[in-house]
């Protein structure tokens, strides 16, 4: 960003924020300073230089004479001397009081991987690099009506991240189909919690089998929708550009879509270069002649061609599935992440250039966030998640009948959609109390009784058709044989359960298995004796037994296969 941007004098440059320190002898950040006086300095010999950028404000030189050497500043250049300036400071011009929230301004930076990286690149880039430059870089494409119209800094974010297999950009063309015309080959639903304590990234298959809907281009030319058709299809055939993906995804997961980021091959290539390297860890050797990928067992780091390797690899690990590939594509980007935020990368002005200026050549995203103020504007909001916290899913799949794609697996897709709807973290998030206060007991605090001890009466009172007939069925399975339809009740709108005194075990077990959250639990009077069923009203908030409702509790479904970026795997 520039002067203005920040609310700054007009002769401020980014570059102008390194102050020396003398306990270490290298130049450090400071942000949030105001205009200084300044002093002709040159650039050292073999200081790396940052496009646009000046000497770094506060750079001392003695008087001539004393033969002391400076100390290198990343991509310092000859000041010119303003008027009145004789070159000489006040003591306290070379050292600066940093300002509080400094320290974390300097921390907003990038620490996502692979197309990820996209997404976090712009949240430092105003500190380091020149605004126009990289503004030049960005690509957009006008997706339409598609997408909720922009993310919004007290809500959810929503961003779906796109890998192409589109063949462009020097030494691709060798992978593959080089006529690809780029399909949603790898697509990521990355999902960021409101109060930007935890995120999702749900990768969703290339080949899972789903309805396309009816998208438009931007100029208003009609796709027609496909059915059973497989989801890369959403991007590249008859004309689809992501908007029809992004509409594809809210399809299919009912989860609107804020904004798009697409990139291709070269975008892993050319990230993964300008971070030094990206480890990732190989339980067995793998010599792949398909994606090229040749390595011994152990931890690698790999950038450039070798990184593309890995994450194109799939036939040689897990069931040589595209699953497979998704797991190590998982891997690489939760590595880019802790590399994005370690502090080689966080203190390297040569290797925040190289990133941003990569990163912005390899993006395409949609208008919406076509510019590096907006792109700065939601890298700062992403930035507020703790690694520890993000999460890596995919959509439970099976094989279908013939073994050349995958569908849902319905109960399980379902229940890990709606928990991403209602911002449910996958990842155990830890809450800690206010100071001095005690945690007031709830509705579902306390013990729970056996699965097959609940006695409930099943009422639909706005759900779907068939809601409560459903639920009964499901309930069984869940070894509740306590339990009843009873048919309709007057229309609500939220989920209710009514349970007596003694009952209170019987309604958090309950609970726990439906989703419910403690607002839905309504106890009787505390002189009412529960001899009849629990009283379960299902509302028009209500979707289907299994999906939590909005504010409901649950664990992700068992089975499905998750990694938090925090953790490293080797690949099998």
């Amino acid at each position: 960003m520039d002067a203005h941007s920040r609310g700054r004098a007009d002769d401020i440059d980014p570059a102008d924020q390194w102050v020396l320190n003398p306990q270490t002898g290298t130049y450090e950040l400071r942000l949030d300073q105001s205009p200084a006086q300044s002093s002709p300095s040159a650039n050292p010999a073999g200081a790396p230089t940052v496009p646009g950028s000046r000497a770094p404000e506060g750079h001392r030189t003695d008087a001539p004479g004393r033969g002391q050497a400076q100390a290198p500043v990343p991509g310092q250049r000859s000041r010119r001397a303003r008027g009145g300036d004789d070159g000489a400071h006040s003591p306290s011009a070379g050292r600066r009081k940093r300002k509080p929230g400094a320290s974390r301004k300097k921390k907003v930076l990038m620490w996502t991987g692979g197309s990820l990286a996209l997404l976090m690149t712009a949240g430092g880039v105003g500190a380091y690099v020149v605004y126009q430059r990289l503004e030049g870089n960005l690509n957009t494409i006008d997706v339409g009506d598609a997408g909720t119209g922009g993310f919004k800094k007290d809500e959810a974010i929503n961003i779906l991240v796109l890998g192409t297999d589109k063949r462009t950009g020097t030494g691709n063309t060798s992978y593959g189909d080089r006529n690809s015309k780029g399909h949603a080959d790898t697509s990521i639903l990355f999902h960021v919690s409101k109060d930007r304590s935890n995120a999702t990234a749900l990768s969703i298959p290339r080949d899972l089998l789903t309805d396309i809907p009816d998208c438009k281009t931007a100029e208003g030319q009609a796709i027609p929708g496909t059915r059973n058709t497989k989801f890369n299809e959403s991007l590249g055939v008859d004309g689809r550009n992501p908007g029809c993906t992004m509409e594809t995804v809210t399809e299919l997961t009912g989860i609107e879509i804020d904004h798009f980021m697409m990139a291709d091959f070269n975008a892993v290539k050319t990230l993964s270069t300008a971070v030094g390297g990206v480890e990732v860890c190989l339980a067995k050797p793998i010599n792949d002649k398909d994606s090229k990928l040749n390595l011994p067992a152990g931890k690698h780091k790999v950038k450039g061609e070798e990184a593309l390797a890995f994450v194109r690899t799939r036939k040689s690990v897990g069931f040589g599935s595209d699953l497979s590939r998704i797991e190590l594509q998982q891997q690489f980007l939760s590595s880019m992440i802790r590399e994005m935020k370690s502090s080689e990368t966080l203190t390297s002005p040569t290797k925040m250039w190289d990133l941003a200026n990569a990163a912005t050549k390899a993006l395409t995203v949609d208008k919406g966030i076509g510019s590096i103020k907006k792109l700065q504007e939601l890298g700062m909001e992403m930035s507020k998640v703790n690694p520890k916290n993000i999460t890596f899913a995919t959509v439970p799949v099976d094989d279908n009948a013939d073994r050349s794609a995958v569908v849902l697996k319905e109960e399980k897709a379902r229940q890990l959609f709606a928990m991403i709807r209602n911002d449910v973290s996958l990842t155990e998030v830890e809450q800690k109390e206010k100071a001095g206060r005690k945690k007031t007991p709830g509705p579902l605090d306390g013990p729970r009784a056996e699965a097959s001890d609940v006695r409930v009466a099943v009422y639909n009172g706005g759900g779907p058709t068939g809601s409560a007939q459903k639920t009964l069925t499901w309930l069984q399975g869940k070894q509740v044989n306590k339990s009843s339809n009873e048919s309709n009740a007057p229309e609500q709108a939220t989920t209710t359960l009514e349970y007596g005194p003694n009952q209170a075990d019987q309604a958090r077990a309950l609970a726990d298995l439906m989703g419910l959250p403690a607002t839905a639990l309504k106890p009787k009077a505390a002189d009412s004796v529960g001899t009849e069923p629990m009283k379960l009203v299902l509302g028009k908030d209500f979707d289907e037994p299994g999906v939590p409702l909005p504010g409901g509790k649950t664990k992700a479904p068992e089975g499905i296969q998750k990694v938090e970026a925090d953790k490293q795997l080797c690949a099998k």
